[in-house]
């Protein structure tokens, strides 16, 4: 863990850090001012490389890096905070973006879930709509961009009640042919990540890999309970509670979507966030393919460990994306 800056320390002679807003394995978010505009106060987020790699993957790793800022840089939706500016010093990168004032979605649902109460399915499904506004927008960007965290800590309310999708230390941008280029190495969280997604950079995540982000989300959101990991579904498809038999007060048509948005496969979710919002808002109603399901043979097989599981899981998982996408 690389060690932190100081309060009161001033980077590039215009931003001031007041205080550390989120920290993690290569690096820390710090709260700053700056200098420059006054009265202005932004996020600086740093990256930290490890120095074991060797000298020409850390330099490979940085020019991801600038490739990744350059690209958030010149995005603008009311969704998303704006990156204002890169930049690097020995050893570390930055990324300033601006600073999001509110609670995040999670610890709004932590307040519910003391109070022994739900957040109205009404609120999530506004915020819902939201999130599909920002994720729509970097999908639709050419190449398209993966957000690849989506979690309720990440998601921030603003005052006035707009939602903002922060935190971009794991964008992707998918290359044409849908070979992915990392931008910033990361895993995602593992209730929210997808089982393609546990097969690192090298695995073959899409647009759908968001959805299955988005919708777990949704189901944290709904029921104050955390879902299982896409590796414990695999193995057990029955650990996954239904989200009415926790909260039901909602609407079966949305446990339906967001159950499809969760689908175990890649090519059994909305494969677009359109399709998705569709599936909320709309009338189009949840697709699932037919396809071989070895999850129920596995879950009996005695004596083999879960890490060979895990990987028949990635390798089946993989093999039916390639099948799509030569079809």
């Amino acid at each position: 863990m690389p060690l932190p800056l100081k309060a009161g320390e001033v980077l590039r002679g215009r931003y001031q850090t007041i205080r550390i807003i989120g920290q993690g394995g290569m690096g820390s978010i710090y709260l700053a001012d700056d200098l420059r505009l006054k009265g202005r106060q932004c996020a600086l987020k740093e990256v930290e490389y490890d120095l074991k790699l060797s000298p020409e993957l850390i330099q490979e790793s940085r020019d991801q890096f600038m490739r990744e800022a350059t690209v958030l840089a010149r995005l603008d939706h009311p969704n998303l905070p704006k990156v204002s500016d890169f930049f690097s010093i020995s050893a570390r990168d930055y990324l300033v973006m601006d600073y999001i004032p509110g609670k995040d979605l999670r610890t709004i649902m932590m307040e519910k879930r003391q109070e022994n109460s739900f957040i109205e399915e009404s609120v999530v499904l506004d915020w819902a709509s939201q999130l599909c506004d920002a994720l729509e927008f970097l999908h639709g960007q050419s190449p398209p961009i993966l957000h690849r965290d989506v979690k309720p800590s990440n998601l921030k309310l603003t005052p006035n009640g707009l939602l903002k999708l922060v935190d971009f230390g794991l964008v992707k941008v998918l290359a044409p042919g849908e070979i992915t280029i990392t931008i910033l190495q990361g895993q995602g969280t593992a209730l929210y990540t997808p089982l393609e997604q546990y097969g690192g950079d090298s695995g073959h995540t899409g647009i759908p890999t968001d959805v299955y982000a988005f919708g777990a989300t949704l189901y944290h959101l709904l029921t104050n309970h955390p879902p299982s990991d896409a590796r414990e579904r695999f193995l057990d498809p029955e650990s996954l509670i239904p989200i009415r038999e926790i909260n039901p007060k909602i609407s079966i048509k949305t446990e339906k979507a967001v159950l499809w948005a969760m689908g175990i496969h890649p090519l059994d979710r909305p494969q677009m966030i359109q399709d998705f919002r569709q599936t909320l808002f709309g009338s189009r109603l949840p697709f699932n393919r037919m396809r071989y399901n070895i999850s129920p043979i596995i879950k009996y097989l005695p004596g083999i460990p879960e890490k060979v599981l895990l990987g028949i899981a990635i390798f089946v998982s993989v093999l039916g994306l390639f099948i799509h996408l030569l079809l």
